[in-house]
């Protein structure tokens, strides 16, 4: 049975993904913020009361794992705001930097005792963090984050591919999510479907490339 790690479970997309994996039979457990009724109603391990801007609360958590006993880290939990010149709030950028960029790089390190070999680590990132992509501007918080993610993503993947660990970068699409207001283009069960695929497909040909969930290889 696998064992499916997923941040940010709790709704949303990572709550589809939960439910996705539970139907393939994997164990499943969450790592999040505050648990939903929803969350609480499925068969999954739930870590909750986690604060992903603290990076010790981020270690703890991940010492609670058994050596060579996870298969899959899924890093989806993150914040989003919008920020223009003339909003330029500073404390927001920097909680967006903390939650969406550093967070998943610090649990990521810290899970690596229980990845087993050929594990994988996928990263739910945004076609906002692209820089060639950018044409309309604002959301610097959030466009900062997710490139800084991305680095850090590939600079993971060249780390890890002598242990034979492998490192996606995905984005999910523009999903109806809570995040942004319930906008957007398509369920977070069908970004989730999506990300799974990508997600299996993952492996040393492909580890540390940046793709739509759709397939769509994306430009940095």
């Amino acid at each position: 049975m696998q064992h499916v790690v997923i941040t940010g479970g709790n709704r949303g997309i990572g709550l589809s993904l939960v439910k996705q994996y539970l139907a393939q039979g994997c164990q499943v457990t969450v790592i999040c913020r505050t648990l939903s009724a929803e969350l609480a109603d499925l068969d999954v391990t739930v870590h909750s009361s986690i604060d992903f801007s603290q990076p010790e609360q981020l270690q703890q958590v991940a010492q609670q794992f058994a050596p060579d006993s996870v298969d899959l880290l899924i890093n989806n939990a993150g914040i989003f705001s919008n920020e223009t010149l003339t909003d330029l709030d500073l404390a927001r950028i920097q909680a967006q930097f903390q939650v969406d960029a550093v967070a998943p790089l610090v649990l990521s390190h810290a899970m690596l005792p229980a990845l087993k070999q050929g594990g994988k680590i996928a990263m739910i990132t945004s076609r906002m963090g692209s820089i060639s992509d950018n044409g309309s501007g604002a959301y610097y918080g959030y466009r900062m984050a997710k490139a800084a993610l991305n680095a850090a993503s590939v600079s993971l993947s060249q780390d890890l591919a002598s242990q034979q660990i492998y490192v996606g970068i995905y984005h999910p699409g523009f999903v109806k999510t809570q995040m942004v207001g319930f906008a957007g283009d398509i369920s977070p069960d069908e970004a989730a479907r999506r990300l799974v695929e990508r997600i299996k497909a993952l492996d040393a040909s492909n580890s540390g490339q940046f793709f739509h969930s759709s397939g769509e290889a994306l430009p940095w």
